[in-house]
């Protein structure tokens, strides 16, 4: 039962939406459930096939690839040349009406690069929790593929 819960709270965060100048992907899509999605670009499916799947496993999650990722290797530039950004959740102290302090999620979007640079340690204790992927429509316009 537990297992069945888990797979519908995963399923919030399974979608793919399109403005004029961004895709956005939720987060727990795995690079291999993207290649199944009708509303997924043909662009991108052609990246992850041409690109990304050379350098990760079809089941590894946008959320873990994304919260794990290190600099200066072909995935990471491949995913700076598109642009990307990542919205997270973090926990930040707030001060109430009253002046106690909360802890509370506060939405963040940090381009790639800046998520990057985020070590580890601090991404957990600072409980980031990646939310979405978001791919400039443009960068992925002048993608060669």
């Amino acid at each position: 039962m537990q297992q069945n819960e888990q797979n519908l709270q995963d399923n919030d965060f399974k979608y793919v939406m399109q403005d004029t100048g961004s895709v956005y992907l939720g987060a727990r899509f795995t690079f291999g459930e993207l290649m199944d999605q009708e509303m997924v670009p043909f662009k991108i499916k052609a990246i992850l096939t041409h690109y990304i799947f050379k350098e990760v496993n079809p089941d590894t999650s946008l959320e873990s690839q994304f919260y794990y990722m290190e600099p200066g290797n072909f995935l990471y530039e491949t995913f700076c040349q598109l642009k990307i950004r990542v919205k997270v959740n973090v926990l930040e102290e707030k001060k109430t009406l009253f002046g106690k302090k909360k802890t509370v999620y506060v939405e963040k979007i940090y381009p790639l690069q800046k998520f990057v640079e985020i070590n580890l340690a601090k991404k957990k204790a600072s409980g980031v929790i990646i939310r979405e992927i978001i791919i400039s429509k443009l960068a992925m316009m002048t993608f060669n593929v």
